[in-house]
């Protein structure tokens, strides 16, 4: 074996360990918010290095959040982080070239080829999830980043030793029985851990779900503003806040879990603005009174209006101080509504809105989502949303529910 056949499968190696560190810390980074509690977030190009996020504006905080940060989360609380698989695959890989190093066998290029094989897997994803994680998420986590990197460099490497045994080589019959057993290995690398997970993670019982119910859940007073879904559907209601980022991205959530199409979702409007809302003291998300109204002033283009809101969220919270500015920018951005918005009968549907948070004893936050009355747990409006909502959707009035 020639040096840099074996050079090869070092640096092979070498990315691998890489990615498995990146892969493990956003693993325990997800792991940790499974107690459903409130935790810090690791997001740095060399983990344990930087500061945590504790205040969950960083990118690695939003992909975390994602829909897309794990699967199968309708079956099981949280869903399988993808971070996990992830790790199972570098550390795989790092398995695999160890073991050539070990029988000197990076100059075969049967050994070789399977390599390139298994390392393309990681790099098909990470340009997957790169491309979610700009288009659909909005924001690049310096972990996945980390993972990326790995991801490219364990197939160019692989590439590089199988360049460099193949040279030369007499042409045989692909190994297909040593293809399978290899292949086998990596299942095996990838599902204990798996299993592991789900035998060990917290489960999810039905006294978690307990976290209210609304007192007076009549609209006596036409205060409600429907939100779309399904006609017919499981009765449901959103207590938010046009401006809201949580909002946003809980919407972000509902919308990629599919779940909100079986709902008939009405919203209350909430707005964290003193401009409007004497219970709060300062204003969390300037602008959105003036935005709320134009939802309301909206009729059936309600849910456009607070779409359009989300979408310009940090650009209507730059000019939220100033309310002419923010009429102004709705007007550019929808004429037929100008006329309503600072009316007495707008602003006095937007007051009622906010009795009516008052009549049902809810907290000043946003966003809050009843189905059939029930809240969804603050603590379940993240990475347990697909798990918690669509038992809460299936299951008859007056039902129980336990599951990991």
């Amino acid at each position: 074996m020639s040096q840099p056949r074996s050079g090869a499968v070092v640096a092979l190696a070498l990315f691998a360990l890489v990615g498995t560190v990146f892969a493990a810390v956003s693993t325990a980074d997800f792991i940790a918010f499974l107690d459903r509690q409130v935790h810090s977030v690791t997001c740095s190009f060399v983990p344990g290095l930087g500061a945590p996020d504790t205040t969950g504006t960083s990118g690695c905080h939003a992909v975390l959040m994602s829909p897309y940060s794990a699967v199968f989360r309708a079956s099981t609380w949280g869903g399988i982080p993808i971070s996990l698989a992830a790790l199972s695959v570098f550390a795989y890989l790092l398995f695999r070239a160890a073991d050539l190093l070990a029988r000197r066998a990076a100059a075969d290029p049967d050994e070789t080829r399977f390599l390139v094989a298994a390392t393309l897997l990681p790099v098909l994803v990470s340009v997957a999830y790169f491309a979610i994680a700009l288009l659909r998420v909005g924001s690049l986590c310096k972990l996945c980043v980390g993972i990326y990197v790995a991801s490219a460099g364990v197939f160019v490497s692989a590439l590089a030793a199988h360049r460099g045994a193949a040279s030369g080589a007499p042409a045989r019959p692909f190994p297909w029985s040593r293809y399978a057993v290899a292949f086998l290995e990596g299942v095996v690398f990838v599902a204990v851990p798996v299993v592991l997970y789900l035998a060990l993670k917290p489960g999810y019982t039905g006294a978690m779900a307990n976290c209210g119910t609304l007192i007076h859940p009549e609209d006596r007073y036409g205060v409600r503003v429907p939100l779309g879904g399904a006609p017919g559907g499981v009765p449901a209601i959103e207590v938010l806040d046009p401006l809201c980022p949580a909002c946003k991205a809980f919407a972000q959530r509902l919308a990629a879990s599919g779940l909100g199409e079986r709902l008939d979702t009405q919203a209350v409007l909430f707005p964290l603005d003193k401009e409007c809302n004497w219970m709060v003291g300062e204003s969390l998300h300037p602008g959105s009174c003036a935005v709320s109204e134009a939802v309301l002033c909206a009729g059936p283009a309600a849910p456009d209006v607070l779409q359009w809101a989300f979408t310009n969220q940090d650009e209507l919270r730059a000019i939220g101080k100033d309310t002419k500015q923010v009429y102004d920018r709705i007007r550019q951005a929808f004429p037929d509504i100008g006329g309503c918005l600072g009316r007495p009968g707008v602003r006095a549907r937007l007051n009622r809105s906010l009795r009516w948070v008052v009549a049902n004893a809810l907290p000043v936050q946003t966003p809050q989502l009843f189905v059939r009355g029930q809240k969804v747990c603050e603590e379940d409006t993240d990475l347990g949303l697909d798990f918690v909502l669509s038992r809460l959707i299936d299951r008859p009035q007056g039902g129980g529910r336990t599951g990991r």
